[in-house]
């Protein structure tokens, strides 16, 4: 039956690329109308289901992963679209489903391509970190590297993006699943933010290696609900962007083996009552943020911006807001402190989740509404 409906969702999506799509100069590409002054709106492709990753392979191809668990490979200048066979069975219930996609770092070479996604475990679900090639048409040689010990009997906060830095370690982070005071448990991987080798196995000097107590692959821990990660090979820094409760979202720098206090400091309140969370917002032993948003965004996505395109953003962070619906761009001091905030396509109306920097230094990007933009200079 499972395979009977992708068949069907296969035929349709193949017939909605083919009248929706439109070869890959910008000229075009449909330009949509909004307010900020500088930048030209323009969408690539509408009809999705909720594309929660991207990925380019080539400076024409685009990988997509949408939730509901479909792998989808966009060619901008052959005009088409097609959903990739051979992914695995997810659990596209609540937050769960197909998350992340990124390429690996010498995928030139190689060809790997890391996924997160949430992994069937009885009638529980954890969130999996897994890799794959792509040939023929079709996901081959897949791996699962490492299935967290984070299934719960909810459905929320399943992380989770990946991000490499430029030493052959691969990051990715899990929610705590619904299970708050298990982020302060290094025993499982609730709430944690990991690192592994590029074929999944342990760094040796990850920070709890050799502690019985504590699961190898963490890198920190006491995290709420991490949806945005990157590195950044210019300062060498790890950053995430995390969903608080009622208020309280948080950009943390992420540092080897610390810990960011979910639920015992927060900014936000719970969702039954004006009650703040935890102990307060500070203790010590707990790192701060570097910056708190109240009330929350509701952020789903984090890049930093290293292009050309937009000089005055270089070194900038973006961040997809889902409640607020706007792209969230950061500010920076030298010493990591953000030092101002500024809200772009306010009047988009639109949840923004996954985004990406392009290869021509223009920034992509993804709505809940199944529709993929981009934003270039005007």
């Amino acid at each position: 039956m499972i395979t009977y409906i992708r068949l069907l969702a296969r035929g349709l999506i193949l017939f909605i690329g083919g009248i929706a799509m439109t070869p890959i100069a910008a000229q075009q590409f449909p330009q949509i109308e909004q307010g900020y002054p500088g930048i030209r709106l323009e969408q690539l492709y509408s009809g999705l289901g909720v594309p929660w990753g991207m990925a380019f392979l080539s400076r024409a191809q685009l990988l997509v992963a949408e939730r509901r668990g479909n792998l989808r490979l966009l060619d901008l200048e052959k005009n088409s679209a097609l959903i990739l066979d051979g992914g695995p069975r997810v659990v596209a219930e609540g937050q769960g489903g197909m998350l992340d996609v990124a390429v690996g770092p010498d995928y030139a070479n190689d060809g790997w391509i890391y996924f997160t996604y949430s992994k069937p475990s009885k009638s529980e679900a954890a969130t999996t970190l897994a890799r794959a090639r792509i040939r023929n048409e079709r996901l081959v040689d897949w791996q699962d590297l490492l299935v967290t010990d984070s299934a719960t009997d909810t459905r929320r906060h399943f992380g989770s993006r990946i991000a490499f830095d430029d030493q052959g370690h691969v990051f990715f982070g899990v929610g705590d699943r619904g299970k708050r005071d298990l982020a302060q448990d290094l025993g499982n991987h609730i709430g944690t933010i990991m690192r592994l080798n590029l074929d999944g196995s342990v760094p040796r000097d990850n920070p709890f290696v050799g502690d019985p107590n504590a699961r190898d692959e963490i890198w920190s821990y006491g995290h709420r609900n991490p949806q945005g990660l990157l590195f950044d090979r210019e300062t060498q820094r790890l950053w995430s962007i995390e969903h608080g409760p009622r208020g309280g979202d948080e950009i943390n720098l992420v540092l080897r083996g610390r810990n960011y206090g979910w639920p015992v400091i927060s900014y936000g309140k719970e969702y039954w009552g004006p009650i703040a969370v935890g102990e307060g917002s500070s203790k010590p032993g707990m790192e701060q943020p570097r910056k708190v948003y109240i009330p929350s965004i509701a952020p789903g996505s984090l890049i930093m911006y290293r292009g050309d395109a937009f000089p005055d953003w270089r070194g900038d962070l973006l961040a997809g807001a889902l409640k607020l619906q706007h792209l969230n761009r950061i500010s920076l001091s030298e010493s990591g402190q953000a030092s101002g905030e500024e809200r772009l396509l306010e009047d988009l109306g639109e949840r923004i989740r996954a985004l990406l920097q392009g290869p021509e230094g223009w920034i992509y990007f993804s709505t809940d509404s199944g529709r993929i933009l981009r934003i270039r200079p005007d």
